[in-house]
């Protein structure tokens, strides 16, 4: 009987793989061509620097920077106040917290470009003249600190704890500062500060 095996039909069709993949090879080309169209508006690069005004402790401050620029980043690296203090990175220990408003943030991941036009307060702006500001005077009297890294933060976001009305009590204004770590657990004397200063600020 004679063998038609090599009459039949095979599984893999030769022809229409190669037309398939000579079409497959035309899509990047043509996606390629179009990409270069003079016509087509160019691609805006995230790394050029942009021009953004700041307006920190009372005063404007212009910059270019990096469209990326944390507000963080640009307090310490661009306009040398370095009272905010980089922890994590990650918005997780509140060692950056700043004031937006009377909004505190995690200044760390929160981009400069989206502070514009907003008052940022940052530790450096607290203190008026010679004197301290209330809460600043409180950390001193009750030694709510002991190697000082994240007090900064700890302070400015008390300062916002009493005045979102959150420091009637101890338990609250634990709950309200737990955003805030302190790896020296000076967590007992932060709480007296608080207290200390709330009847003050809440009067101001």
């Amino acid at each position: 009987m004679p063998d038609n095996s090599s009459s039949r039909p095979s599984g893999f069709d030769r022809r229409a793989f190669m037309a398939g993949a000579a079409g497959s090879a035309l899509v990047p080309m043509t996606a390629r061509a179009a990409a270069q169209d003079p016509r087509a508006p160019a691609a805006q690069d995230p790394s050029a620097p942009v021009d953004v005004t700041l307006h920190v402790n009372g005063k404007d401050r212009r910059l270019r920077i990096d469209a990326r620029t944390t507000v963080l980043d640009a307090l310490r690296e661009h306009m040398g106040l370095t009272g905010s203090k980089k922890g994590c990175d990650h918005g997780q220990c509140g060692a950056c917290t700043v004031l937006i408003g009377d909004r505190r943030v995690v200044s760390c991941l929160t981009l400069a470009l989206a502070a514009e036009g907003q008052e940022i307060t940052t530790i450096e702006g607290l203190a008026t003249d010679d004197r301290l500001h209330p809460m600043q005077q409180a950390f001193v009297d009750n030694d709510a600190f002991q190697c000082g890294y994240c007090t900064p933060g700890q302070i400015m976001s008390a300062i916002a704890c009493v005045k979102e009305g959150h420091a009637g009590s101890e338990a609250d204004i634990r709950e309200y500062m737990s955003g805030n770590i302190c790896r020296c657990a000076a967590y007992p004397n932060i709480v007296a500060a608080v207290k200390q200063a709330a009847p003050e600020i809440s009067k101001g």
